[in-house]
């Protein structure tokens, strides 16, 4: 068992001032696999001074210097690579195949992009009587989730550095290993003390101190809408910036010209990747009213090749969701969309057969439902999809805009340019045509309830300067 009690503050390893511990467990096996200690305010504010201490010399560090800060770092990772993946695996239960080629790779992914951006970003631009200066908005506060532990994290703190801020992050107590792995990485790199400082704890306690610090100049949020909404109202009375990647319930519209068999079977395997533990998962299916028998038959195929299992094992494609909370969670609402009507064609309530060890769901399909049923409104956050009938491609958009959330869309079509245009009548802030994957470039983040602001590539880079206009005497 991991012994991961210290916190990461001011450039050095230190026990907290909190004494609380917790067990993490290893949903695989349920099991505790490390002990991490739960830090409480104090913590929170050793930590925001060790930041506040660093930044005014950080800020005014060069952009090469940054540059190699963030090189450093990617070879640290690189050598690391292997142990950070199996962290992932131990912590949440992502099989050792996702974690290498997707958990991993996507936390490397974000430091390597912040570098290339970094190279040539315009932080000063000379305009018609004014020059605009962006610049490193402070102290930020990080705040992750547990289900793509390392891609959060990163994802955050690469554009921070980048951007030249000092921060404090607290990264999921559920999955801490890989992030406590990571904080030794970063410890390689020889950044200057404070600039990096990471502790462990519980939102309510170490989470609530860091959205509401006063010496904190921005929180940067992602998990749940209902988490998020504390983190605001925690900001609010300092009105610092916040930023928030929220959750979501995806519709994915297959239009009456798309491949059916295509469409479908990859959109089934998308959505039970990971467990289905993704924020922007395709997880309602829209499918034209005269092809819903097809679809169920080429959906329940899709689902049997879905192997459950040791996420230590090479057959496996989906591995535990990552807690006890998290899978009675799950069987509520499957049981709840029993108990509504909608059509299980496959999967169900319980586990599945030979795991009864282990937080494993049956990968689970729900058809012929309807939009208003729970199912298809709340965010179930594991390996279930629904699927809705719709009897035109006005109704497919209607039913894929009727939810408090718009982080992702997606759309399958014959015809690109045909889903071009209904990914633009689309009220989310990711649409994806044919099966295309994500793109660390691009800007991630969503409407309504699924956050604001947006992450990756120069967007994100963004979310952590301040804009200046310095307006120039008449020539």
């Amino acid at each position: 068992m991991r012994i991961l009690t210290k916190f990461y503050i001011d450039g050095a390893w230190i026990e907290p001032q909190g004494r609380q511990t917790l067990d993490v467990i290893n949903p695989a096996t349920e099991e505790p696999c490390a002990k991490i200690t739960l830090g409480a305010a104090e913590d929170v504010d050793a930590a925001v001074r060790a930041a506040r201490a660093a930044f005014d010399s950080f800020a005014a560090t060069s952009r090469e210097d940054r540059q190699t800060y963030l090189q450093n770092i990617i070879e640290a990772y690189q050598a690391r690579y292997a142990d950070l993946a199996a962290a992932v695996t131990e912590e949440m239960g992502a099989p050792k195949n996702l974690a290498m080629r997707a958990q991993a790779a996507s936390g490397l992914g974000h430091f390597q992009v912040a570098l290339d951006i970094l190279k040539d970003y315009p932080f000063e631009e000379a305009r018609e009587g004014f020059d605009l200066i962006r610049e490193p908005a402070g102290v930020v506060g990080l705040i992750t989730p547990w289900n793509w532990p390392l891609n959060q994290i990163a994802c955050k703190v690469a554009p921070a550095l980048a951007a030249g801020c000092t921060m404090v992050l607290k990264p999921s107590e559920v999955a801490p290993i890989s992030a406590y792995l990571l904080a030794e990485v970063i410890d390689q790199a020889g950044l200057p003390k404070g600039v990096f400082n990471m502790i462990n704890g519980t939102g309510p306690d170490v989470g609530a101190a860091i959205s509401a610090h006063p010496d904190i100049d921005m929180v940067s949020f992602t998990g749940s809408t209902r988490a998020g909404v504390e983190v605001a109202k925690n900001a609010a009375p300092t009105v610092k910036r916040v930023a928030q990647e929220l959750g979501g319930k995806s519709a994915n519209i297959i239009l009456d010209n798309a491949d059916l068999q295509k469409a479908v079977s990859q959109s089934v395997i998308s959505c039970m990747s990971n467990s289905g533990q993704s924020c922007n998962a395709p997880t309602r299916m829209l499918v034209p009213a005269g092809k819903m028998a097809d679809a169920i038959a080429i959906a329940k195929a899709a689902a049997e090749t879905v192997k459950p299992g040791d996420p230590n094992a090479d057959e496996t494609t989906i591995g535990p969701v990552v807690s006890e909370v998290q899978w009675h969670k799950i069987q509520g609402l499957i049981e709840k969309g029993v108990a509504e009507g909608a059509e299980i064609i496959a999967g169900g309530p319980g586990k599945p057969d030979g795991l009864e060890r282990g937080y494993y769901v049956k990968p689970t399909i729900f058809a012929n439902a309807t939009n208003d049923m729970t199912i298809a409104r709340e965010e179930i956050f594991g390996p279930v999809l629904v699927i809705i009938p719709y009897k035109d491609e006005d109704e497919a958009v209607a039913i894929a805009n009727d939810t408090p959330y718009g982080l992702s869309g997606y759309v399958h079509s014959g015809d690109v340019e045909h889903a071009r245009k209904v990914a633009r009548r689309l009220r989310t802030g990711n649409v994806h045509l044919n099966g295309a994957g994500m793109n660390f470039h691009a800007p991630f983040g969503g409407y309504k309830q699924s956050g604001n602001g947006r992450e990756w590539g120069a967007f994100g880079l963004e979310e952590f300067l301040e804009t200046k206009a310095v307006m120039r005497p008449g020539q």
